[in-house]
Order: structure tokens, then sequence, then C-alpha cells
């Protein structure tokens, strides 16, 4: 299955405070809230939702291409997504401006401020499914320019391919007009808990709305795992427990990684989750959403410490021919 990963390229710039974020903001002056945070450590990473996702998809013997919009600090980062046998064929790269960046403050109880420059990401609207090189078998819609978002929304439908709506940090920032477009159509929506209750309070949408439009809903639920609503079922699945957590900064993308790289093999739906899940856990256990890895083996063995997976997981080794169509 060559599924693209469309959103947002960046650079990620984390930083360490060793308080608690609640400790220093006072409830009854909101409106005057005014503050900085001195912190441990800042350090630089290649990030944005699309390569995150693509990244843990690939890790996997997935077949992952990225479609977005990078600036004139992209060389490195594209050299490197070569390398990792990610297809950048759908990166348009910008000279005039500078490759997104992404600022996020964690504190000890893995509380984040966060603030996001666009850059090049600005222009993603310039990226088009239709002049990819090939038409794809899933388009995944992750956070981006919201107009980019909406154009691969349209796009699909009007090629006919089937898409992820996975619109998470951009529910607050988009339409809510632009919200119902993407959602409705979806073949799969993707979000955390929260999200979802998001949604629901813009949209009014219900788990049971969402389904009988058709759509397969996956939603996260951090420590708690995540549930699968497909094919008339509810199906649930543990997270995977981390041996320390480091970061929480991208676990969320790669259980969508790990996730949609079990669909993309024609896995039960919980044993996607399960994917999801030690992929996530994996990407806790590093600083930097892309710092993670391992060999097949390494992971197979890993996953059959908390989960039974019938000896499925043995066809990881054989990508290509054991993809399915939707």
């Amino acid at each position: 299955m060559r599924i693209v990963f469309a959103g947002s390229i960046a650079y990620d710039y984390l930083m360490t405070f060793p308080g608690y974020f609640k400790d220093n903001i006072l409830a009854d002056n909101l409106e005057r809230l005014s503050l900085s945070f001195l912190v441990d450590s800042m350090n630089k990473y290649r990030g944005g939702v699309a390569p995150n996702i693509a990244y843990s998809h690939a890790l996997l013997n997935g077949n992952a291409t990225i479609l977005a919009a990078a600036g004139a600090d992209f060389g490195d980062y594209g050299n490197w997504m070569t390398e990792q046998n990610i297809d950048t064929s759908g990166v348009k790269v910008f000279d005039d401006v500078f490759t997104a960046s992404f600022f996020c403050n964690t504190d000890q109880g893995n509380s984040q401020i966060a603030s996001f420059s666009p850059g090049a990401m600005a222009k993603a609207s310039e990226c088009k499914i239709a002049n990819l090189d090939f038409k794809p078998d899933l388009v995944v819609i992750s956070p981006d320019d919201p107009a980019a978002m909406l154009d691969h929304v349209r796009e699909c439908k009007e090629l006919g391919i089937p898409y992820v709506y996975d619109p998470s940090q951009q529910i607050v920032r988009v339409d809510p007009a632009e919200l119902k477009e993407g959602v409705e159509g979806a073949h799969m929506l993707i979000v955390n808990d929260y999200e979802f209750e998001l949604l629901n309070d813009k949209l009014g949408i219900t788990v049971e709305s969402v389904t009988a439009a058709g759509t397969i809903l996956a939603i996260t639920l951090g420590e708690n795992g995540a549930v699968v609503y497909a094919d008339g079922e509810k199906h649930e699945a543990k997270a995977f427990p981390p041996a320390d957590i480091k970061d929480p900064t991208g676990a969320g993308d790669a259980w969508r990684g790990g996730f949609l790289r079990g669909y993309a093999m024609g896995l039960p739906w919980t044993l996607c989750a399960e994917m999801g899940a030690l992929t996530a856990t994996y990407v806790l256990e590093q600083q930097g959403t892309q710092n993670h890895g391992y060999t097949i083996s390494e992971y197979v063995q890993r996953f059959r410490t908390q989960f039974d997976d019938d000896g499925k997981l043995n066809a990881l080794d054989n990508s290509a021919i054991n993809d399915v169509l939707i």
C-alpha cells in the first residue's frame, strides 16, 4: 500500500522546565498572564507531523511518501529522510523562507507550552496530490496550513482516494465548516480523546454519528491505550508500558505510524492499535520525535513481551507483498 503523508515539516526546538507550569500560573489573574520560564536544556531535532508519522511507518518497512512544503534549510533533513527510505518526491522546497519551527517547553509533569512558526508551511497549498507521479492508495491529512488541509480533502474526494483525517493540533484553528468537510467523507478519523471532545464541541459529532457514516474512528487515550470503532465493533488496546519517559512530544504521531503500518498489512484492529502503542512508547523513551530506532526482530520481540500477535508480525519482514489495498 502506497501511503502519502501530508502535513507539516518542521524543526523542533525542545526545552525542559525543572518545575511545574501550574505552580506559576495564577488562575485569578489570567487576563494579565506574563510568564518566562528558565529552562534546563534546549535541543534542535527533525520534526513536523508528516515526517514524524512517516518515519515510524518506514521503520516497520512501510511505504511512505511525504507531501509537504519545506524551506531553504531543508537540504540535510531531506537527505536524511531519503536514507530512512522515505520518499520526498512530494516535498516542495521554497528557497525564500525557512522550514517551519516548533518551540516546545515541557515541565516535570509532562505538561507542555508550545508555539509554532509556519515558515514554508504557509505555502503548503502549492503541494498537490495530483502532481505526484503515482496515485496513492491512502492519503493521511495531518496538521498543516489550514488551506492546504482543505485542499487535500477536496483533492482526495475528487480523485477518489480514501483519506485519513488527522486534524489534531489544528482543530482550534480550522474553521468549523472546514473541519466538518474533512470529517465527512473521511475513510478514517484519528484523534486523541481531548481532540474528539473538541470536535464534539465544534461540530456536535459523536462516536455514533461518525461510525454511522462508515468512517473508521480511532481515539488514542494516552496511558489508557486506544479504542478503534470499525466494522460495527469497538476494539480496545492497552498502552505499552515505557521503560522511562523522556519526552511525550511526537508519541501520538508515532502511534499513527505504527497503527497505519498494521492497517496496510490488513491486520486485525486491536493488533494495529497495539502496534501503535509500542511505536509510541519508543518515542516516549527518547527526546525528539525521530530519534528512536530498532530492527524488525527487536520490535517484534519487544511487542511479544506484552501482546500476542499470533505470529502475524512475522510478515513485517516482507513488507511489500503483505500489504493490502483498501
